[in-house]
């Protein structure tokens, strides 16, 4: 199981800070290792263990059951690709919905849209919203919009017993473990195409394509029954496994690629460190060996 290694505190219960690494495991593999200059906050909520942790090249980390979420130190680029892939495909996108999110991250890149009139962040664990805003507030500026509603629910649960309809869901969920695993499942992914207006995006993270391969191609094999459009992009994310993580982009209408919204793009001249509109369009070029992971209709 990942998880902050055990070894940092002493026999006089000071943290030793020569020692302390953190490394992630996947089924025998290593993932990222950090020297960890600090232990800030060790939590235990009503769903999983929340850590913070601080070291010199990457700032403050965010830990979710031993999974590394966010960081002070890195380009941003998950919650600006989850957000403004979809936000730049679909015309008038005036109600979003993210399921999980809890760092807030995506939700303060939705709202640097003008013609999102509302978005809902339904996220399980309120104890990883209240983290983020004390070590992260860059993270959380969005929650000062009023377009923001933040509702702390099961995202499955939700969207079972919703009649609302959307034009954007993003899936900004944590690995397919823990609470968030019923919504990676083929179940879930009906219930929220059921939820999309009928040109609605759905979004959702979609693992590492190097590390993941056996979950990447089930939940491709599952996307590409239940919506007439579904592609995989990609992008760099230096402290998750492999530093290269995926995104399904599925839609009732909308291709990404062809229906780009390239002008308003231009005029909104979005503040970001990682998306622009060459990386939009980029992000759909796959190398051969996740090609090989994916069904024949998840690439046309």
């Amino acid at each position: 199981m990942n998880d902050v290694n055990k070894s940092y505190i002493s026999e006089e219960g000071m943290t030793d800070l020569w020692n302390v690494w953190y490394t992630e495991l996947h089924d025998g593999l290593s993932g990222l290792t950090i020297k960890i200059d600090k232990i800030v906050e060790s939590v235990q909520s009503e769903f999983q263990r929340i850590d913070v942790v601080e070291s010199k090249d990457f700032g403050k980390l965010l830990v979710l059951y031993g999974s590394l979420m966010v960081c002070d130190n890195d380009n941003n680029s998950y919650n600006e690709m989850i957000s403004h892939v979809p936000l730049f495909t679909h015309p008038n996108p005036e109600e979003v919905l993210i399921i999980g999110g809890g760092d807030c991250g995506a939700l303060t890149e939705v709202l640097k849209h003008p013609d999102v009139k509302q978005c809902t962040m339904c996220e399980i664990d309120k104890m990883v919203v209240e983290t983020s805003k004390k070590h992260f507030p860059d993270l959380t500026k969005g929650l000062e919009d009023s377009r923001a509603n933040l509702l702390f629910e099961d995202g499955k649960k939700f969207i079972e017993n919703s009649d609302k309809k959307y034009d954007v869901i993003m899936l900004d969920l944590s690995d397919p473990i823990g609470p968030a695993a019923d919504l990676f499942q083929k179940e879930f992914h009906q219930k929220v195409h059921d939820s999309l207006k009928d040109d609605g995006i759905m979004v959702a993270q979609t693992e590492s394509p190097f590390y993941n391969k056996s979950t990447v191609s089930s939940l491709y094999k599952n996307l590409v029954d239940i919506f007439p459009i579904c592609k995989m992009y990609t992008c760099f994310m230096p402290i998750y496994p492999s530093s290269y993580w995926s995104f399904s982009f599925c839609s009732k209408k909308h291709d990404p690629i062809n229906d780009f919204q390239s002008e308003k793009y231009s005029k909104l001249t979005l503040d970001t460190r990682y998306y622009n509109d060459d990386i939009h369009k980029g992000a759909f070029a796959l190398p051969q060996f996740v090609k090989e992971l994916l069904p024949e209709k998840a690439l046309r």
